[in-house]
């Protein structure tokens, strides 16, 4: 409730939305790109506070992307342009609770628009588990390439070789975004938080002293380490879909562990008493240019940067903090 926050979000999106056509500086829509859709939320907060109807016009450009997004034979958006019949477990916390948000707030749907939206976005979700699901480790690998083309997919599956641990935190922590905006009522509702449930009870069994590994299915191999981000990002999505009823209790006391575990492995203190995130990877992916391409192994997610400071990991860690913080009982 406090002015400043909000004049915070306010000042960094009127950097990109300058005028009432509401279109967004540096922003191309033909690239495609699903991180571009993340802000949405944003948006569509300002608008909803101010009642500035730029704010929903720059909404509605994000949400004419997602109309032409490229797609999988089966229906699945392409993470990006330049990574064609790829899905990546990150694309969909950058875009399913934003094209679900938009779709509520949608006043005439008369034709059920709104509603084939949200299917659409309930979709994307399944589709993603289903393609990047490994059934002997019962975990999620990074991404997917339906053409095979990549060298980093299996010519068998199309799947990643690894579960690297931020992609599976943004996926899950888009999952509990996307049931907190349902209703409980709604037809997609009960799949999505049924998936929400297996894929929580997986990541609480594979923790190692609370937190979680930079490469899930490697545990014990050297070179792997508890990594920061990730273990934010899936602490803050159990913490937020238990808090909602929509977990079973014992993955709330568990979350809220984890959230202990987060302070012990990785938070810092400077002398001004300012607090730090350590141990977050600076970043990876999944191919891209030929003279630094990204080949999934273990040993290219191990060799990524690692630090602290990162806005990745501290964004992360503010979105486990609040969770915790509206989790009730503390145990």
């Amino acid at each position: 409730g406090e002015k400043k926050y909000f004049d915070y979000i306010k000042d960094a999106m009127d950097t990109f939305v300058t005028d009432e056509s509401g279109a967004i500086r540096d922003y191309t829509l033909d690239e495609f790109n699903l991180d571009y859709i993340c802000n949405g939320r944003q948006l569509l907060y300002l608008y909803k506070v101010t009642g500035d109807k730029k704010y929903l016009r720059a909404a509605d450009v994000l949400r004419d992307q997602l109309r032409r997004q490229p797609r999988t034979s089966d229906g699945g958006f392409w993470h990006k342009k330049c990574y064609p019949y790829q899905m990546w477990l990150d694309g969909l916390h950058m875009s399913a609770p934003f094209y679900v948000e938009y779709c509520l707030m949608a006043e005439d749907d008369a034709a059920g628009i709104r509603d084939a939206g949200i299917r659409d976005a309930a979709k994307q979700l399944q589709l993603a588990y289903e393609h990047t699901y490994e059934p002997k480790t019962r975990l999620n690998h990074h991404g997917w390439d339906e053409s095979r083309a990549q060298q980093w997919s299996d010519p068998e599956t199309g799947r990643s070789a690894h579960a690297w641990g931020r992609a599976v935190g943004w996926y899950m922590l888009g999952l509990a975004d996307v049931l907190t905006l349902l209703p409980e009522n709604h037809e997609c509702f009960e799949s999505l938080r049924a998936l929400m449930e297996k894929i929580s009870a997986r990541m609480l069994e594979i923790r190692v002293d609370g937190a979680w590994l930079q490469v899930l299915d490697c545990p014990g191999r050297e070179g792997n380490y508890l990594e920061s981000s990730g273990s934010c990002l899936m602490t803050a999505a159990i913490l937020k879909a238990a808090a909602n009823h929509q977990l079973p209790d014992w993955m709330l006391a568990a979350a809220q562990e984890s959230f202990r575990a987060i302070q012990r492995h990785f938070v810092g203190q400077m002398r001004d008493g300012t607090l730090f995130l350590a141990k977050t990877c600076y970043g990876a992916g999944l191919g891209g240019k030929t003279d630094a391409y990204r080949d999934g192994s273990y040993d290219y997610y191990i060799s990524e940067t690692v630090g602290s400071y990162d806005i990745k990991g501290t964004g992360a860690s503010i979105q486990a903090a609040c969770a915790y913080e509206g989790s009730e009982p503390h145990a």
